[in-house]
């Protein structure tokens, strides 16, 4: 059986093999991938990667072909040529490069991970063979750019900084671009046979999206990092929260940071750290002219509220880094205004670290409410500040439901359970 992958980033072993930058998303993607390629051979697999690069990746840069083809760790890998800095454009092209790889690899099923791309239509397009094309839902940008703003006041809404006027790129030019992205999500889930998911959320999204396709229930496996190691509150640092992103407002920092004061009055110590990108950085000019429309806003409310030693910016962490990070962390946090099954939620219980999210989108089927964590209504902030107080002050529910969610999450992301589940969708394609 031979599977082409088609992946947003460059994995991780093959950033490596090329002496490139690690990128710290679609992390669970690494996982599976090693299992794939140890039993490859075990399971009569031939197994490959495509994925896209800008022109200036060294190794593309003075290559003129359709492709790029070369192999790591005994993948073969195929990179090929995308603006990914405007995936809210469609490029011909690149269903003529991945017609070229389709024809060189001569795959029996086309694996796309994900819609947030228009890679993913052209690559349907290319391969054209619904009964072999699987795509596994991701995130899904037409239910992103549904709530994108995530009850931001319409004045920040359509205020622009400088750096917001130069690249087009204000919150609603970026909703917008959701808006496009989701366009072409929807015509490529029109167009394939079979896709996987494993929420309530996205099975519902995928009849309404991919009416003819074949659902397929299957969980992540994480990164091998978050396997190893266990909470412990006697290690953490008391009153602390995390969240693994606050870049743009459907991940909800701003909500965080409306309850934070009163968090604070209460136990003065607490502080927020926030990793991803420093969205508030004002430090030096060159900062201050990055500084986008909901950095700015941010910024604002952090000053107003009188946070600045209350709220941390980590910058990206890899994952041994986010990993030590969230076994000192009292409550880790996802106040997202929508979700699918975040993987950091995931990533969190595995480690058992106590979890407070809102309860959206297919977030409920990792956490059981009140016993692995707590969901609050996003309608009301009020509850997100009862959650964290009521963990921060008990610290037999800390341990309890800590416990809980490691277990559950042990459950949700075993890899070898996940990997036989995949296998027996490749098994069931290929007999169509």
């Amino acid at each position: 059986m031979r599977i082409l992958w088609l992946c947003n980033i460059m994995l991780p072993f093959i950033a490596k093999s090329l002496g490139q930058k690690i990128v710290v998303k679609e992390g669970w993607l690494s996982g599976l991938a090693n299992k794939l390629r140890v039993y490859r051979k075990q399971n009569n697999i031939t197994f490959a990667i495509c994925f896209p690069a800008s022109d200036n990746l060294g190794i593309v840069k003075d290559d003129t072909s359709l492709f790029v083809k070369n192999s790591a760790e005994g993948v073969q890998y195929y990179i090929f040529r995308e603006d990914t800095t405007h995936p809210e454009q469609y490029d011909t092209e690149i269903e003529k490069s991945l017609k070229a790889v389709i024809a060189d690899f001569k795959p029996d099923i086309v694996h796309i991970f994900g819609t947030e791309y228009p890679h993913t239509l052209a690559c349907v397009k290319a391969f054209n063979r619904p009964a072999r094309t699987l795509i596994g839902i991701q995130g899904l940008c037409s239910a992103i750019a549904d709530v994108y703003m995530a009850d931001l006041p319409y004045s920040v809404q359509k205020k622009k900084t400088v750096r917001d006027i130069l690249k087009k790129d204000g919150l609603l030019e970026q909703q917008a671009k959701f808006v496009k992205r989701g366009e072409y999500e929807k015509e490529a889930l029109a167009l394939v046979g079979h896709v996987t998911g494993r929420t309530d959320f996205d099975r519902e999204m995928t009849a309404k999206l991919a009416p003819l396709a074949t659902y397929h229930f299957m969980n992540e496996t994480l990164r091998a990092d978050f396997y190893n190691d266990c909470w412990n509150i006697d290690r953490i640092e008391r009153y602390s929260l995390f969240l693994s992103q606050g870049n743009y407002p459907i991940k909800g920092l701003h909500y965080v940071l409306d309850i934070l004061p009163e968090i604070v009055e209460k136990y003065g110590n607490t502080v927020v750290y926030v990793a991803g990108d420093m969205i508030t950085a004002h430090d030096s000019i060159i900062e201050k002219f990055k500084l986008s429309g909901y950095g700015k806003y941010l910024l604002k409310q952090i000053k107003q509220y009188r946070l600045e030693d209350h709220v941390k910016f980590v910058g990206r962490l890899s994952s041994d880094r986010m990993c030590a990070r969230l076994l000192k962390t009292h409550v880790f946090l996802c106040p997202s205004a929508i979700e699918n099954s975040p993987n950091s939620v995931g990533e969190a219980m595995l480690l058992g670290v106590p979890v407070v999210s809102t309860d959206v989108g297919g977030v409920h089927n990792l956490l059981d409410d009140g016993r692995d964590g707590l969901l609050y209504s996003k309608e009301q902030p009020e509850q997100l500040r009862d959650a964290i107080l009521s963990i921060f002050e008990d610290d037999k529910l800390a341990m309890s439901m800590s416990s809980n969610a490691r277990a559950h999450a042990l459950r949700t992301h075993d890899p070898e359970t996940n990997y036989r589940t995949l296998l027996g969708i490749y098994n069931q394609i290929v007999r169509y």
